[in-house]
């Protein structure tokens, strides 16, 4: 199969919102920023050439003044808040999770304000108050007390429930990881994702598919799906790429 050939399926697809009258919305992040890195500022050229909007979720007991003195001068750069330090407090039979039942929330829920205020001093009005868990993964019983927390939204990975305590914003393509595999994902596997989940949301006022990125551990495969996926959508009629701060409203 061609290059070309793989890409049909996304195509014929959003021509068939475009008949319908309609506009797919996506929207891009990406996760584990704390630093300005050379894979750092491939994502801010690819994105900013295909003017793609982009949420970057920075990890704040990482991170300081470099990243935010260098993102101050993208335009289509918002921050969220990427849990605090991105630390594992599972056990070893439990799958990764910082954001869990291991600690008492009152400690969790403290560093996750912290690391808001520590994100708003650094990025003032770029910073999106919506919290990305490390690895996706929050206990429910934390959930409901994130709003006292300051927090307006929260973004995991899958199909978002309606009528939750807090605004959910997710992402549901992951570029870099799928069960057993990391990183060197087959376009081919990337495109059908994206046309399974543009054909459950066709006709419905749904919600905007997510792009999930990791800069750090991309290779050159991430890197041209990325420049293909934003050539393909970035003119088309079917498409409309949405910074997180719209889709919140």
């Amino acid at each position: 199969m061609t290059d070309d050939q793989i890409w049909t399926p996304l195509r014929q697809e959003l021509d068939r919102w475009r008949a319908a009258g309609c506009q797919a919305r996506f929207w891009l992040r990406d996760d584990d920023a704390t630093e300005p890195t050379d894979a750092l500022e491939t994502l801010l050229d690819v994105t900013r050439q295909a003017s793609v909007p982009l949420t970057i979720a920075v990890i704040p007991a990482s991170t300081g003044e470099a990243l935010a003195t260098r993102l101050s001068r993208e335009g289509h750069i918002l921050v969220a808040v990427h849990g605090w330090s991105h630390a594992n407090h599972a056990g070893p039979d439990e799958k990764k999770q910082e954001l869990g039942r291991h600690r008492s929330a009152d400690v969790v829920l403290g560093q996750l304000h912290d690391g808001l205020v520590a994100l708003q001093g650094l990025y003032g009005p770029r910073l999106v108050p919506m919290l990305v868990p490390p690895w996706n993964r929050i206990s429910e019983a934390l959930i409901p007390q994130l709003g006292a927390q300051n927090f307006e939204a929260l973004s995991i990975f899958g199909r978002a429930k309606a009528g939750g305590p807090i605004r959910l914003l997710n992402t549901h393509v992951d570029v870099v990881n799928t069960r057993g595999q990391r990183g060197n994902r087959p376009h081919g596997d990337l495109v059908a994702e994206l046309v399974t989940e543009l054909q459950a949301r066709f006709a419905k006022d749904d919600e905007p598919v997510g792009i999930l990125t990791h800069h750090l551990v991309h290779g050159a495969s991430e890197w041209e799906f990325l420049t293909r996926l934003f050539q393909e959508t970035g003119h088309h009629p079917g498409a409309a790429w949405m910074s997180a701060r719209d889709l919140l409203g």
